[in-house]
């Protein structure tokens, strides 16, 4: 298949699945839930801290975790729900090549993650009175993009895996803490362990929330936003890579159907 062909099978499936993904109660039920949970939770503690002036960050963070966590708890079960209703083998053997059909499932996830994100942000603004000012608005909404492909990236990596392991569904719950963490989705990457910092370089959310700040606060926000788009191209390489390794695998042992 050429490129084009690709890019229109991924925004044909990205739409499909979205439309899936909010015929879900479960899922619907939870996209509210959380960013409630997340930017009341965070903002309480900030207050609590007496930091008023960190309220706009950690509203920025929070938005940004919950986009996070709808990517470990749903990308680290796509593959596992496809083997379920015996849809995976089908998947493997079309045509069509397999990262594009997984990449846009987890596109579709991340889709739907930003609208946790801006439901984290006006709670702490309508319930809070959090200023969240926007000093350069387009850059802000580029940089909301870029972030949301880079967790797509990771969520892609996070379900490939279960092509070859079936319980690399706890990969993703793992993962989930250490990674907005690292990324400074609430604290400052500068205040953990000297040698975390470059760890937290080779992930693109890192660069992505950076480039959110930066772009809220008025300051120029492009290198992070180029970061950001670099090393999750990087990682979209590598993740094909993988992809073809442990289906390879996957094969030679006959476990693709197995739950």
């Amino acid at each position: 298949m050429n490129l084009p062909r690709i890019l229109r099978l991924v925004a044909v499936s990205w739409w499909l699945h979205l439309k899936m993904i909010n015929r879900s109660v479960f899922d619907s039920v939870m996209q509210v839930v959380w960013p409630l949970f997340f930017s009341t939770t965070t903002l309480f503690i900030y207050r609590a801290a007496g930091n008023g002036n960190a309220l706009s960050y950690a509203a920025l963070g929070a938005g940004v975790m919950t986009i996070w966590t709808s990517i470990t708890s749903t990308a680290s079960n796509i593959l596992q729900r496809e083997r379920g209703l015996g849809t995976l083998e089908l998947l493997v053997a079309a045509p069509t090549p397999f990262p594009a059909s997984v990449v846009s499932i987890v596109l579709a996830v991340s889709t739907i993650g930003t609208y946790g994100m801006a439901a984290c942000l006006l709670w702490a603004h309508f319930v809070f009175g959090v200023d969240i000012g926007v000093g350069r608005p387009a850059a802000f909404v580029l940089a909301i993009v870029t972030t949301v492909f880079s967790f797509g990236v990771l969520g892609f990596i996070l379900a490939v895996t279960l092509v070859r392991y079936r319980a690399a569904w706890a990969l993703g719950s793992a993962l989930e803490y250490p990674v907005w963490l690292l990324c400074g989705f609430l604290v400052p990457a500068s205040v953990l362990p000297g040698w975390m910092t470059p760890v937290s370089w080779l992930l693109p959310p890192s660069w992505g929330m950076r480039a959110i700040r930066e772009a809220a606060a008025g300051r120029s926000p492009w290198t992070s936003i180029l970061a950001c788009s670099a090393t999750a191209v990087v990682l979209i390489a590598l993740g094909i890579r993988l992809t073809g390794t442990l289906l390879r695998a996957a094969r030679q042992s006959a476990t693709l159907s197995l739950r």
